[in-house]
Formats: C-alpha cells, structure tokens, sequence
C-alpha cells in the first residue's frame, strides 16, 4: 500500500519552496501527498510581495479532513508564521498523534524576506519545536533558535545538542550557510553524525529546505530509521541542487524529478553521503 504524506506550510505560488515543493518531493519518492495550507504567499524567485494567513480555525479543519479519512504516516511542518497559525497545528499534531513529524523551522525566504513574525520564536520554541521527531535548522535559524553564534562544525554539534535539549528529539542543523563542503550534522540526543557533499556552485537553491525536510518524511514514511533517512534525503536534495533549473531573476528552484525524468522510478540510489 502506498505511503501517504502530509505537508503543512506555506503556499509558494512560484512553484519552488513551500507546499509545493513538498509535494513535488512526496511524489518523486513515490509516496502521495497531501497538503494544509497555513499561509499564502506571494513570492518569486526574487522577493516576497505579500503574505495572506489562513485562520486557524480554517488550518485545524483542513487537518481534521485529513486525519479523519486517511492514515498519514508522516507529517512535515514547514512555514509557520505566527503564534496563532502555531497553536493550531500544535494542537492537532498532539491530539492526531501521528507516527512522524518533521519540522522545518522557516523563518526566512532564500532571498532573505521573512516568512515568521520575528515576534514569534519563542512561540516556535514553546509551541513547536516540543512536537518535532525530528527539527532541521540551518544556520542562522539554528542562531535564532539557541541564542548561540554559529562559526564551526563544534558549534554547530553544540547547538543541535542545545535544541535537543529543548524538546526535539532529532535535531539536524544544515551548513548551507557556511563556507567549505555542505555538511550537516545531525544529534539524536546520543550520538553525533556528519554528512558531507561537494558544495555545488550555484545561486539556484530556492526551496532547498522545503525539499530537504520533506524527503527525510517521505523517507520515514518508507520505513527508514532517522539516520538513514536524512543520509538518503541528503543524497537526494543534493542531486537536485547539482540539476537546478535556471528559471526567474533571483535565486532558481532545485529539480525534484532529475532522476525520474532521466531514469525512471530508481531501484537502487547512488549514494554521495555516508552516515559517519
């Protein structure tokens, strides 16, 4: 039976980042998405125009729909703009209970725009960050999130142990930001794993983050253990930048179907990341 997958995030009408990605994601790895709108964004390539949040009460209904026909055997959190929208979500995730939750911790557009009210971290960290199996920071959400400046691969371990020890169980904080190989490391409250590719030069990695939190679901959805399902989602996320479409003025999107447009459904993955 096909695993079935749910995003709830923002709206990215450019078809990049956001439920969009999610779904063009879900789909790539052969499980069925679906999707709770929280916010409607207005964006591009190149900036964010405007941002229409949906009610809260609209967001638990469309969670409801979801949960009281189909089974979800992963759910993944992306853009969560302010305490309100939060709330909700919470309450559903606690009181649906489902067997996966990933959480991306959005906070900002690849162009630098805000997508959280700055007002609301500490609603984020209260509210959400309890809930997630798993949290995927990059750097300067990391920062945000503990308070601590981020310059190295210890500091990095350290702010993935401090998170953890804020209620996430799994944390991973993405290097994207910095300088040298694209290296995340990943604290599953006992044990510290590195994974490290090639940094692609390229501007084109508009959703990255969307793409990267929404294979490690589909992946658990799967049936993989947490490790292995961010060593696959790392594989995959960096095959997509490598194949970033040059598309809009700004920073393009990855290509989430280069291995299926090219090969066909894969039955072995290449992999470019150890577990390590």
């Amino acid at each position: 039976m096909i695993k079935k997958v749910l995003t709830i995030a923002g709206s990215d009408c450019s078809g990049g980042a956001g439920i969009q990605a999610d779904l063009k994601t879900f789909s790539a790895h052969g499980v069925f998405g679906m999707s709770v709108i929280v916010s409607v964004v207005a964006e591009n390539t190149s900036r964010v125009i405007d941002i229409q949040d949906i009610t809260p009460e609209m967001i638990e209904k469309q969670i409801d729909a979801v949960f009281e026909d189909i089974e979800v055997d992963a759910v993944k959190v992306g853009m969560l703009s302010t305490p309100e929208c939060m709330r909700a979500v919470a309450g559903k995730l606690r009181q649906y209970k489902p067997e996966h939750v990933v959480i991306d911790p959005v906070m900002y557009a690849k162009n630098g725009c805000p997508l959280m009210d700055p007002s609301a971290v500490d609603a984020l960290i209260e509210t959400i960050l309890p809930l997630a199996d798993v949290l995927t920071p990059n750097i300067p959400e990391a920062e945000r999130i503990t308070g601590v400046e981020i310059r190295s691969v210890t500091d990095m371990e350290a702010a993935a142990r401090k998170i953890h020890d804020m209620g996430s169980k799994t944390v991973v904080v993405k290097g994207g930001h910095a300088i040298g190989n694209a290296l995340d490391v990943l604290f599953d409250g006992k044990q510290m794993y590195h994974f490290e590719t090639e940094r692609i030069a390229t501007k084109n990695t508009h959703g990255t983050g969307c793409t990267f939190s929404s294979a490690i679901a589909s992946q658990l959805a799967l049936g993989m253990d947490i490790c292995k399902a961010v060593e696959k989602a790392k594989v995959y996320v960096t095959t997509a930048i490598t194949h970033s479409l040059a598309i809009g003025k700004g920073c393009g999107p990855t290509h989430h179907f280069y291995e299926l447009y090219r090969h066909g459904l894969p039955t072995q993955e290449s992999e470019v990341a150890e577990c390590r």
